[in-house]
């Protein structure tokens, strides 16, 4: 281990080159952490590699009279995401937080995304989720052994509209992100016990990757990447402290609670004993109790038009 110990807190942030991830760094940085920037320098389809974009932000961060240091690990890659944690503790000395924020978009429609499609947005945005997430648990519950004491680390994973409203066209980057904001869950109730607290953000911004579908002036006005980053800032700080395993929408001027899927309404049989053709004659009063869910644009719509903070 490095003897370059911080006494400033440090945190992780994948994705960190452009967009969500560089803002949530600099607000970070701007919080007084010191930083490790993750980036593959990839393109939006999760192709190709540049670790310029990661080197810019190391920049800007130092400008800030913060520390910071590149990291190109690929996250969908399990023992390179172990090294990239490994690399906050060997530079820092500590770590204390980990914004999982690296994501891909390939949209197809179920009937014509190919295998490729399917598996790459699975590795990055699910896998490239969890790995982090595990090799940073380890070394919290590990550190919280030895000590014997519950550590005081905080991770946001990053969840998407399209995962929680299930937006046509990315059934597997739906897919990918319900599993992110499900795991996350879990993992808040496992992590409990050593200190850990770990939320989920559903961000409205656009960036890259969503451009493409947010292509109005007054939507990318109201919809910048940085208007998201304050929610990070919170979720690693001590003043939330008591908030673990939610699940969170910011963009827009919103901040959004919601409500993970819970049973709605249920009917019990006196024997035990249903038959298909009972179930049909109570399905009907059964959905009648449990409506609809929203779809994505629902949900940005009520993002838009949440009541004001006054």
């Amino acid at each position: 281990m490095s003897n370059n110990r911080s006494e400033s807190p440090v945190a992780i942030v994948t994705g960190a080159g452009r967009g969500l991830g560089r803002e949530h760094a600099l607000a970070l940085a701007k919080a007084g952490y010191n930083l490790v920037i993750n980036d593959l320098g990839g393109a939006g389809d999760g192709t190709g590699a540049d670790n310029t974009p990661a080197q810019q932000v190391v920049a800007e961060i130092e400008a800030l009279g913060q520390q910071a240091v590149a990291n190109g690990a690929d996250v969908s890659n399990w023992a390179a995401a172990g090294e990239m944690i490994q690399c906050a503790i060997d530079t820092f000395g500590r770590l204390d937080g980990l914004v999982n924020n690296a994501g891909i978009l390939r949209d197809r429609t179920i009937a014509n995304i190919t295998e490729e499609d399917w598996d790459l947005s699975i590795a990055v945005n699910l896998k490239g989720t969890a790995a982090p997430l595990h090799h940073a648990a380890a070394y919290w519950r590990d550190l919280s052994k030895q000590t014997g004491e519950p550590v005081n680390a905080s991770v946001v994973n990053t969840t998407s509209a399209s995962g929680l409203y299930s937006m046509v066209g990315q059934s597997n980057y739906a897919a990918a992100k319900m599993g992110v904001a499900s795991m996350s869950v879990v993992a808040a109730r496992e992590l409990a016990r050593y200190g850990v607290r770990v939320n989920v953000l559903a961000p409205a911004a656009v960036t890259r990757l969503t451009e493409g579908v947010m292509k109005t002036e007054d939507l990318k006005q109201r919809l910048q990447p940085g208007f998201v980053s304050p929610l990070v800032v919170y979720l690693l700080s001590d003043a939330a402290a008591e908030v673990s395993g939610r699940v969170f929408e910011m963009g827009g001027g919103s901040l959004v609670a919601v409500d993970m899927p819970r049973p709605g309404a249920g009917l019990r049989h006196a024997d035990g004993e249903w038959t298909a053709e009972r179930i049909a004659a109570v399905m009907p009063q059964l959905l009648a109790e449990v409506p609809d869910a929203p779809n994505s644009a629902e949900a940005m719509k009520f993002m838009l038009t949440a009541p004001l903070d006054e």
